[in-house]
């Protein structure tokens, strides 16, 4: 795909788009009408590598006080561009406008929906009265396309899909179009990978087809904190702009906002370092925008292919030999003369030609000697290579690591020859940093299983077997091809939540870890909260100062609680289950 914008558009003094660096914003989590905190947030954020800064505006108190902080930040010698999110309100969208370098809008809050049946003309004249600022005060826009947000319109003819969303998206900028404005960012985001990369490779085609192309804003909405939302968010973001996607970014964590940005910007470096050279190999890539787990042969060595849960395979062939304390370190625990492992075991322990010193009996261990193993690369493709593997489709082939681009290719190829051997996907690292290892093993393994592509993967890297493993199962759990442990859909905080969502997060994860494969949702508020945890088990959401609304699934279960009695119902509402 070539979606990349004729010319960069202009953030204040930032260029974005068209062959411009990739560049890195975060938002404050302070009270907008605290100019001071929020001043201070805002130099820390600049300090730590933040391109562009967002701040809430709720109303038209904070969209004025936009004005001070601006005053504020340019007295000390701050030129990084500030940027309003704005929701419901069109009337709190045009002030701001006149005073930041970027307002951001939901088209799925933009206006009323009740107001919009009786005067269908009421979005387009909104709107443009909202550019016409924009173009006075040379402001830029983004329309900022939200999953669990959309307009009732679009909800009753796409439903929450990825096409709705880009049909959400599409529509403002029609009209953008007919404005002749074009000083616009577009972004779509969700909190499941699959929908946010799905939408966003959609919208690429969608105005590609209608030459309009905008700048793409990305980011993993509500992807929570710690390891899994570094790996979440690697997965989602990392997918696009290795395929050329993507002009700036965000990587949000339940965390100080500070915390995103090296993330952010060890994501950009990789990508620059491992995939900026095979632009002819990108553009040659049909995209993928629905799921469809490419069919496999279950091999009788191991339980892999066919329906078989796509595996983890844990790298022991380094050791020699190996002992009990090794296979401990997966997490195995030996009872009765026999193995016994768990969700966060491997299920393949793979000891190439070392010795095993200990009992094997629960284990499923492969060797170099096994028959049904054929370890190779992608340069391997040859008619020879094809007509092996149509007499042994049970043959497992262990692929050793090469570019995303070269090995989609190579399943493509499998696919088109009719081949349906069940592949493990081998990515070796050098990294003793974990975090490093963590966010370039999501990328690489998380683009190929989002598309379909993988019966398994085998990570090796400095690091102990048991961290190795456990960030495969997290990539696993990201790409939504297996759950195994409970997943958190948590917003990072604005200026919008009233409580602390960080200590919160942290307190619900301490007495809920234990439920496998449990999805519980925490919003600091209602704009993207119901909607975002659409697919979440219970929801724990602001609701106001000190209070606190839970759900079960969609529905509202028990509105207003004292944010002091909130964790403690919500965890007695899951026990209820």
């Amino acid at each position: 795909m070539d979606v990349n914008a004729l010319q960069p558009i202009r953030i204040g003094d930032l260029l974005v788009g068209a062959g411009q660096p990739i560049r890195l914003q975060t938002m404050t989590t302070t009270p907008t009408l605290d100019v001071e905190a929020t001043v201070q947030q805002c130099l820390v954020l600049a300090k730590a590598g933040a391109e562009l800064i967002r701040i809430t505006a709720q109303n038209v108190s904070e969209a004025e006080a936009l004005k001070k902080i601006k005053a504020a930040l340019r007295a000390q010698n701050l030129s990084v561009p500030l940027v309003a999110d704005v929701h419901f309100n069109a009337e709190v969208a045009i002030i701001a406008a006149q005073y930041v370098e970027k307002v951001r809008i939901n088209p799925g809050n933009f206006v009323n929906e009740k107001e919009l049946q009786n005067n269908p003309a009421l979005l387009q004249e909104k709107f443009f009265a909202l550019l016409q600022v924009c173009q006075q005060h040379g402001t830029a826009l983004r329309i900022g396309v939200n999953h669990g947000s959309l307009s009732e319109r679009i909800m009753q003819q796409y439903g929450d899909t990825p096409q709705g969303m880009v049909a959400s998206a599409m529509e403002f900028l029609q009209l953008c179009h007919k404005a002749n404005f074009e000083n616009v960012v577009v972004s779509m985001k969700a909190s499941n990978t699959r929908v946010m990369v799905y939408a966003t490779r959609l919208l690429a085609l969608a105005m590609e087809a209608v030459h309009l192309c905008y700048p793409l804003h990305l980011g993993v909405t509500e992807a929570g904190e710690g390891e899994d939302a570094r790996i979440k968010s690697a997965v989602g973001i990392g997918t696009l702009l290795a395929e050329g996607l993507g002009d700036t970014i965000r990587v949000s964590l339940t965390e100080p906002p500070e915390h995103e940005l090296p993330v952010a910007a060890k994501l950009v470096d990789y990508i620059a370092e491992q995939y900026d050279q095979e632009e002819d190999v990108v553009q040659a890539l049909v995209p993928i925008t629905s799921y469809v787990k490419r069919s496999t042969t279950a091999s009788p060595a191991v339980p892999v292919g066919a329906t078989n849960a796509v595996n983890v395979w844990a790298d022991l062939s380094a050791l020699s030999p190996i002992y009990q304390h090794d296979i401990e370190q997966l997490g195995f625990t030996f009872s009765g003369k026999k193995w016994q492992g768990n969700e966060a075991t491997p299920d393949v322990i793979y000891i190439g030609s070392s010795l095993l010193e200990c009992p094997a009996d629960g284990l499923c261990v492969i060797d170099d000697e096994n028959e049904n193993i054929l370890r190779c690369r992608v340069d391997y493709l040859s008619e020879d290579f094809f007509a092996f593997l149509k007499q042994h489709p049970e043959h497992i082939l262990l692929l050793e690591h090469s570019s995303i681009y070269t090995t989609r290719l190579f399943f493509q190829v499998l696919q088109r020859q009719q081949l349906s051997n069940p592949v493990i996907m081998l990515r070796s690292y050098k990294d003793a940093d974990k975090e490093s290892f963590q966010l370039k093993a999501a990328v690489d393994c998380g683009a190929l299983l989002l598309d379909g592509y993988g019966d398994g993967i085998m990570l090796s890297a400095l690091l102990p077997t048991s961290d190795v493993v456990q960030t495969a199962f997290g990539i696993l759990q990201a790409a939504r091809v297996r759950f195994t442990k409970t997943e958190y859909i948590a917003c990072p905080g604005c200026g919008r939540t009233l409580y602390d969502i960080q200590k919160t997060l942290k307190d619900i994860k301490a007495k809920t870890a234990h439920y496998k494969g449990l999805k519980i949702a925490v919003m600091g508020c209602i704009v993207n909260g119901p909607g975002e945890m659409a697919d979440a088990n219970y929801g724990y959401v602001g609701a106001g100062a000190g209070k606190v609304s839970l759900y079960k699934g969609k529905e509202c279960v028990q509105k207003n609680i004292p944010q002091a009695k909130a964790v403690e119902a919500l965890i007695t509402l899951i026990n209820q289950r």
